[in-house]
């Protein structure tokens, strides 16, 4: 494992978490622990913090990560949509801040077996959680050519879908897609020469929808972040961090709904609704890396992160 490893946004979620050194703080985004690191080095013995990922390997390399801070911090395995169940289960009442940082993350990227690459060959997986029943074999082995075009067209905003999906479709007629590499050609071999010469690769935008649909990342977005709401304490401040338009749409809109209050028709004399803001935004824009951190981790460039504050 990397320790090396620089997290994203790091000084700007740590701003933006205003972390109090008793405080009890949530990284719901487990990962390599590197956000987690910096937020517990900053915690007294009075503070906690849980830390959450759907991964067991992540929350077993956390272990030997966070070793000398172990007397405040609580592991759970289990995914950011259970987060009002794990914080009720733990007997935590209010949290003071919370961090998402949302994706796949690096540790999966990397390691070829988890079959997340289309640069690296291995059987198709593409699962977060190792223990779920439905992989990316399975996906694109047995839904129909409606369902799958959908996928790709939605999750990874693929302009050919329609192509990629009867390639696909014909191919597994034949024999299922066992890998990665194997489902990547099989993009690569649907798309037009113009597209095979752009700059990222022809499988990108297919295996990032593959993946989002296997581990449903966007249907879980709205429950978490309206149980994050409701488990901070006033003044406690929420950062999301995201890295596609997809994601950082629905972070951004179901914010502005917590933000916003009366709802009334603005020829209303006076407010009937009684609707007031759960939240407050503090970042009106997404906060971005500059150019020493994207010199640093060129996988900085598409991450934005987006803060609030429960009122």
């Amino acid at each position: 494992m990397n320790y090396g490893h620089k997290p994203v946004l790091l000084h700007e979620c740590l701003d933006a978490l205003a972390i109090k050194p008793d405080g009890v703080y949530l990284d719901g985004t487990l990962g390599r622990a590197g956000h987690s690191l910096e937020i517990v080095r900053r915690l007294t013995a009075g503070g906690r913090l849980i830390a959450l990922d759907r991964d067991e390997t992540a929350i077993e390399a956390a272990q030997r990560r966070l070793a000398d801070y172990m007397d405040r911090v609580t592991l759970v395995h289990s995914n950011f949509s259970a987060l009002d169940d794990v914080l009720r289960e733990l007997g935590v009442r209010g949290v003071d801040g919370m961090l998402f940082d949302l994706g796949v993350s690096s540790p999966q990227l990397d390691d070829a077996a988890r079959g997340f690459s289309y640069k690296q060959d291995a059987p198709l997986d593409m699962r977060m959680d190792e223990s779920a029943p439905y992989t990316a074999r399975e996906l694109v082995n047995t839904v129909s050519y409606e369902e799958l075009k959908r996928i790709l067209y939605e999750y990874g905003e693929e302009r050919y879908a329609p192509a990629i999906a009867k390639k696909i479709c014909a191919y597994r007629a034949e024999k299922p897609i066992e890998t990665t590499l194997e489902l990547a050609d099989l993009i690569r071999s649907a798309m037009p020469a113009a597209a095979l010469r752009e700059k990222q690769h022809p499988a990108k935008r297919s295996f990032q929808a593959i993946r989002i649909a296997v581990n449903d990342e966007l249907g879980e977005l709205p429950p978490m972040l309206r149980a994050a709401e409701k488990n901070l304490k006033p003044g406690g401040r929420l950062a999301v961090i995201t890295f596609h338009s997809l994601e950082d749409r629905i972070v951004k809109r179901e914010l502005q709904a917590l933000a916003t209050g009366c709802t009334c028709p603005p020829e209303f004399p006076v407010c009937v609704c009684g609707k007031k803001p759960k939240m407050k935004l503090i970042t009106r824009k997404p906060i971005v890396s500059g150019e020493e951190e994207l010199n640093e981790n060129p996988r900085a460039r598409s991450a934005k992160l987006r803060v609030a504050e429960k009122c």
